[in-house]
């Protein structure tokens, strides 16, 4: 399959997938529920159909013969597509989710796009190091369990918010009880917060085994320590003082901030603004 093939197909699954979603999100009455089963039922072909589609996508753009192609929109992709990956596994795991599956469809065709549109310049040389490979996998695995937390910690706001109306859009109403969505999230979260620290951990004792520099501290390091130790804190603070609720959404969304400003805003600083491969 030719680059604008693979590209055009992959976007039409996302974009078909983001007009289910708009069409179930917009199935307000009890009455209505006929045809959303039949959109799920082809949500469930489509998805996986588009995850392998974009993981060839990401293949294909990542892996160059001089290394790995990692510029911002590479790198955008790359998360993306993890994230719906995992995303689609657990709602294997608890149905419940897989009727927020669709709020990723946008999110991923915009990542399409933009892979299509920028060109990526950002190359490392890693020569095959298995070390480096294990810090690169487990970090982007880390990014991305953290973004479907920060987008579990979302729908909890919005699942609060719309419990204390009374009403709940139809999207929202197979979810699981908030208390539950509350435990997957922190369960996510530890998870992430492991992944996480064996980066940072690997980036400080083997950066010169694995970028061939000594360890520096950098804009990327310290907004990576920063979300580290706020993630850490909160993950304390569940455990030893009982927080949850809103505090814990509020805690998730900040430590998200500090990791996109550790990650993806050095990179679009670096490339976008400073045109620096």
């Amino acid at each position: 399959m030719s680059d604008s093939a693979l590209y055009f197909s992959t976007a039409a699954c996302w974009l078909a997938l983001a007009a289910i979603a708009w069409r179930t999100a917009r199935a307000a009455a009890p009455a209505a529920s006929p045809a959303p089963g039949g959109a799920f039922r082809l949500e469930a072909v489509l998805l996986p159909v588009a995850l392998v589609l974009h993981g060839m996508l990401v293949y294909s753009g990542v892996l160059a013969d001089e290394g790995l192609n990692l510029g911002v929109s590479n790198s955008i992709s790359l998360i993306i597509w993890l994230t719906v990956a995992i995303y689609w596994l657990a709602s294997l795991a608890v149905p419940g989710l897989a009727s927020i599956q669709g709020l990723w469809a946008p999110v991923a065709l915009a990542a399409v796009i933009l892979q299509a549109l920028v060109p990526s310049h950002y190359l490392v040389h890693y020569g095959g190091d298995p070390l480096f490979t294990l810090h690169f996998a487990i970090a982007m695995l880390a990014y991305s369990l953290f973004i479907v937390a920060t987008m579990h910690a979302v729908v909890m706001l919005a699942e609060q918010k719309w419990l204390h109306r009374g009403v709940m859009p139809p999207f929202l109403r197979s979810l699981p009880p908030l208390l539950e969505m509350e435990a997957l999230l922190f369960r996510i979260l530890f998870a992430a917060f492991v992944l996480l620290t064996l980066t940072v951990v690997s980036g400080i004792f083997f950066s010169e085994q694995l970028f061939k520099r000594p360890f520096q501290f950098t804009h990327k390091t310290v907004f990576g320590m920063l979300s580290w130790a706020i993630f850490g804190s909160l993950l304390w603070g569940r455990y030893f003082r009982g927080w949850r609720g809103k505090r814990a959404v509020y805690w998730t969304l900040w430590g998200f901030a500090a990791l996109l400003l550790a990650y993806l805003g050095s990179k679009f600083v670096l490339e976008i603004i400073l045109k620096r491969g």
